[in-house]
């Protein structure tokens, strides 16, 4: 009886508009601050318990386990988006966000729960898909663009501090400490979405019952995917976002266990990297992007932020010493304007009722991206036999290990070569044009759900562009 009632309270609160004030961009940003804040503070125990846990092809293993998070992610992303047309966007923050930070706790109880429960939570690791959805809902559409910015940004900032907290706490008081403020944090997210967030999808778009019907075209993962060739502007789109993001993903999986492999950095110059790198982002994502938009336009930002990107990558498998990987983060700094700018592309291009259709397209191309990403550097740094030996490499063997290898970072330079085809084909995208891709069914789905006085389709919440990132 009494779970019953607290099941009965849980399902008030949840389906209760009300939180702190009106719904804005600000909640959003909270939410992400306090997820993203907790994994970072587990960057560095994360490197030492994977290491042991895999002794043997720890890059392999690494890039596995977040290639079946990206994926499950990538099948389970479209199904969320329309449950939370239908049934309110406050639900499923509270369920991405639990079962985002579920695996938390285990990294002390069993490592290998740990990594497997990671791998299983790429189900509801979708919390960036939600946020958006969310950020959609209360914006207009001239306001989209920096509001996913200010999103993405707070991503960068949550790992400005994070990172380095937990380097030190670790060293001076234990991991289970960090492990433990790290789920205290996320038990604040999820209370915080409980009790502050209100509902943004206005009460008319929603159905009055949880039974309202999914049609299976909107849970599809591949149904945006067909859709790419019936536009050849599209097309060049999805291409540009595929060839750029796949290195992306991939980097994201491993490359702050590349520098403590191959560049001999320590956990604290880890985390200062990360800090460093978050600040220059939030200034590249904000300050510079506005300008960009404004000053030479949205798609010679985009081929900006590849260039940037291409030089970002190759200094990465070229580079041989620590000044250069930090010289490089400055340039992936840089490079972060891409998909924003990208998005503002997209939404300035399609008309109002083709929003959804085609930003589900990139979005399925970079949840795709997401479990290719990590497997492909994974097995890259496999077949070039780039392993750990013992993680707190002194500095000599560091520099034996660089010294004795031609391309240190081999996944990386496949990455430069990747953009390098973006950039090309970002090239034949024309600065200002129309997207005609139409879906019958969507429109179906619009017209029973939608909002006639809302300026963004209920399409492009369900399926925004920015997707989830590793940490």
């Amino acid at each position: 009886m009494f779970c019953m009632k607290c099941f009965n309270h849980l399902s008030f609160l949840l389906l209760q508009p009300q939180g702190i004030g009106s719904p804005s961009v600000y909640h959003a940003v909270i939410v992400i601050f306090l997820e993203f804040f907790a994994w970072g503070l587990l960057t560095a125990p994360t490197l030492m318990v994977l290491h042991e846990t895999f002794p043997k092809h720890t890059f392999l293993m690494n890039g596995l386990i977040q290639g079946v998070k990206g994926l499950l992610s990538f099948l389970s992303a479209p199904l969320i988006g329309a449950l939370s047309d239908v049934w309110g966007r406050k639900s499923f923050l509270l369920l991405t966000v639990f079962f985002t930070c579920a695996p938390i706790p285990l990294m002390k109880i069993s490592p290998w729960w740990y990594f497997a429960v990671i791998s299983v939570s790429g189900v509801f690791a979708v919390t960036f898909s939600v946020v958006f959805a969310y950020v959609a809902d209360i914006t207009q559409e001239h306001e989209r663009s920096m509001a996913y910015g200010l999103v993405s940004a707070t991503f960068a900032a949550s790992l400005v501090t994070s990172p380095a907290i937990g380097a030190y706490l670790g060293r001076a008081y234990g991991d289970s400490l960090v492990v433990v403020l790290a789920t205290a944090i996320a038990l604040l997210d999820i209370c915080f979405i409980l009790v502050a967030v209100p509902e943004s999808l206005p009460e008319k778009m929603r159905p009055a019952s949880w039974g309202a019907p999914i049609s299976w075209e909107q849970a599809d993962p591949f149904a945006s995917l067909k859709k790419v060739g019936q536009d050849s502007i599209v097309l060049l789109i999805c291409i540009t976002v595929f060839l750029s993001y796949l290195p992306e993903a991939g980097q994201y999986s491993s490359f702050f266990l590349y520098l403590r492999q191959v560049m001999g950095f320590s956990s604290e110059s880890v985390a200062a990297f990360i800090a460093v790198l978050g600040i220059l982002s939030i200034i590249a994502q904000t300050i510079v992007l506005s300008l960009l938009m404004r000053s030479i336009g949205n798609k010679n930002t985009i081929l900006l932020g590849l260039g940037f990107q291409i030089l970002q990558l190759a200094w990465y498998g070229f580079g041989s010493e620590p000044w250069m990987m930090w010289a490089a983060g400055a340039v992936a700094a840089m490079s972060s304007i891409t998909f924003p700018a990208v998005s503002a592309l997209v939404s300035r291009s399609a008309d109002a009722d083709q929003q959804g259709v085609v930003q589900g397209m990139i979005t399925g191309i970079r949840g795709l991206c997401n479990g290719l990403g990590p497997a492909l550097y994974g097995f890259i740094f496999y077949i070039f036999h780039v392993e750990l030996n013992e993680l707190p490499m002194p500095e000599s063997s560091a520099g034996g290990s660089v010294v004795n290898s031609i391309i240190p970072g081999p996944p990386f330079l496949f990455g430069a070569c990747s953009v390098l085809l973006a950039l090309l084909v970002a090239l034949f995208i024309p600065e200002h044009t129309n997207l005609n891709v139409r879906s019958s069914n969507w429109k179906k789905h619009c017209g029973s759900h939608g909002h006639p006085h809302s300026p963004q389709a209920p399409g492009e919440a369900k399926e925004p562009l920015l997707q989830d990132t590793n940490v």
